[in-house]
């Protein structure tokens, strides 16, 4: 499948969302789109899309979940972006959300792209089988505290301080990895993989989850803020333990190649159109933002 056709059609979703809703409360939605809507690589809900097709055609009928994903990816950026996080001023080439509508506000835009990203799955489940069930439950469970939530934990809770390795890889497996391994496993759990071949997701998933977590460490470094949309070596400066600050910035380097190799590799053992997969893989690796 297309990539682009697939981002298009995300994106398609994702405008409409929001747009015109809302009364007394409009700052609201206009706060939840703004962020949403800003720009984006979509990599979650087209990594979810692709699995999906490696297997089915009719993609359409699954991009209310492509859509709930970047949602709940959206509002994790919003609350890292707080004061209270990471206290960011730029994402995606744009002020975040709390530079533009308030803390608060900003806190509850988030809040609610998370609420209605679980009321779109829900509504998805209502419609379908069980496979549905167990596909969201995975994209539920990847963004409370055995997933993001307690990942963000034990980064607030190490920044300033000197970690090990082994921290370091159980805190970006929950916070990065999880949610990017969920959208793949839940795209092949509604495909309907064969067992051996879900496993090989499994082991994709955790891969690809790995080697984006370096790159955005290696972009820290040597990236162009400008061409990021955000800052850049934002991690030195709060003192946060990172791959490169662990590994050196050329072994990072190489550890991303190989892990990207191991990603493909991986991909060729599936019967199947995996094409789409294997361009997001390599994307990742040579991405500049």
């Amino acid at each position: 499948m297309n990539n682009q056709v697939l981002k298009s059609e995300v994106e398609g979703y994702l405008e409409r969302c929001f747009k015109n809703e809302g009364t007394y409360d409009k700052k609201l939605y206009e706060a939840m789109d703004y962020s949403l809507n800003v720009g984006g690589k979509r990599v979650r809900p087209l990594l979810f899309l692709n699995t999906y097709c490696v297997y089915k055609e009719n993609y359409k009928e699954v991009i209310d979940i492509a859509a709930a994903i970047e949602m709940i990816h959206t509002y994790s950026l919003i609350h890292d972006d707080l004061p209270c996080m990471d206290n960011d001023d730029l994402r995606r080439g744009k002020p975040t959300n709390h530079k533009v509508f308030g803390e608060a506000m900003a806190l509850l835009a988030g809040d609610g792209l998370l609420s209605e990203a679980m009321s779109t799955m829900f509504k998805y489940c209502c419609k379908q089988g069980l496979n549905a069930v167990k596909a969201c439950s995975l994209v539920a469970k990847a963004c409370g505290a055995y997933g993001m939530v307690g990942g963000q934990v034990v980064d607030m809770i190490s920044t300033g301080k000197e970690i090990s390795g082994d921290q370091l890889k159980y805190m970006h497996r929950k916070k990065t990895g999880a949610l990017i391994k969920a959208a793949i496993l839940s795209g092949a759990v509604l495909g309907e993989a064969p067992k051996d071949e879900y496993e090989l997701f499994e082991e994709f998933g955790e891969k690809v989850g790995l080697a984006f977590q370096i790159k955005d460490d290696i972009l820290d470094i040597v990236g162009d803020s400008k061409i990021m949309g955000k800052k850049a070596k934002s991690d030195i400066e709060n003192n946060k333990t990172t791959y490169v600050t662990t590994y050196g910035l050329d072994e990072c380097k190489k550890m991303c190649a190989d892990i990207t190799e191991d990603c493909v590799n991986i991909l060729s053992k599936i019967n199947g159109n995996t094409e789409g997969l294997k361009e997001i893989t390599e994307f990742l690796l040579e991405r500049k933002k």
